[in-house]
């Protein structure tokens, strides 16, 4: 993509204050997109609008509000897309990776988990497909950050994987859907290992770790691409087509 390909372009993005949605906002900023930014860190938020100004975006406004708590209406989205005249590009990247061993043992983190990564993620993806059907028809777009956990249950992260699973699903079903009856594109980004503060308790290292500025590429390359399903970096599909076909005798061996 060259640069500006997205001046006066407007880009909403949910879940902004994350490593990777900042750093995809950067990149975007840097190409005269137009930003809406929500997260729940008010303060978090100007600081980082502030910087996308110097970076280039000729508009930047930030909404503090809990995504999980706030139902996606048609009046909310009103007044986000009002905010910078309009948005034909959603990102939803808020997500919580959790505890797998707290989530067995307790019921409300494993909620939170689901809610947050499946239940939220999902009926914003749904409003926000209804309303850029409205406005923008097959030219808009409406993505959301998945996850490689989500490809197969393992014992290490299995909960929230299956939240990201059935976001992946969802997403799916809206890309068919609008390559059959018209509608925004959807995708969903299926990210692998990220050096991020949300996975700051795993142990890194490796060349299957990947930096937010990266990932970030990826996801700006694949919100103006064709394809429903992206894989960041690109060698997890092949890595997770692997797991996938292990059979389960194999992969009931293996601790992964």
């Amino acid at each position: 993509m060259t640069n500006n390909a997205w001046r006066g372009r407007g880009v909403l993005i949910l879940g902004a204050a994350s490593a990777i949605a900042e750093a995809v906002a950067r990149d975007l900023a840097a190409q005269g997109a137009q930003l809406m930014l929500v997260a729940r860190d008010g303060a978090r938020l100007e600081a980082i609008a502030a910087d996308l100004r110097v970076r280039g975006s000729p508009n930047v406004a930030v909404r503090a509000l809990d995504l999980v708590e706030s139902e996606p209406t048609d009046e909310l989205l009103q007044s986000l897309a009002d905010a910078i005249g309009g948005f034909d590009t959603a990102l939803i990247a808020h997500g919580l990776l959790g505890d797998q061993t707290r989530a067995e043992q307790d019921a409300a983190h494993a909620a939170a988990l689901i809610d947050v990564n499946f239940t939220s993620a999902g009926l914003w993806a749904l409003a926000l497909a209804r309303r850029l059907e409205r406005t923008d028809g097959r030219n808009g777009v409406v993505a959301a950050i998945g996850s490689v956990a989500g490809d197969r249950g393992r014992s290490s992260n299995f909960v929230y994987g299956a939240a990201k699973a059935g976001l992946a699903v969802l997403m799916q079903g809206l890309a068919h859907r609008s390559a059959l009856h018209g509608g925004p594109k959807a995708v969903v980004f299926k990210l692998g290992f990220v050096d991020t503060p949300m996975t700051a308790a795993l142990a890194k290292g490796g060349p299957l770790w990947a930096t937010p500025q990266a990932v970030a590429k990826v996801i700006v390359k694949g919100l103006n691409g064709r394809s429903a399903i992206v894989y960041g970096p690109w060698f997890w599909r092949y890595v997770m087509l692997i797991i996938r076909l292990l059979p389960q005798p194999v992969i009931a061996r293996i601790d992964i």
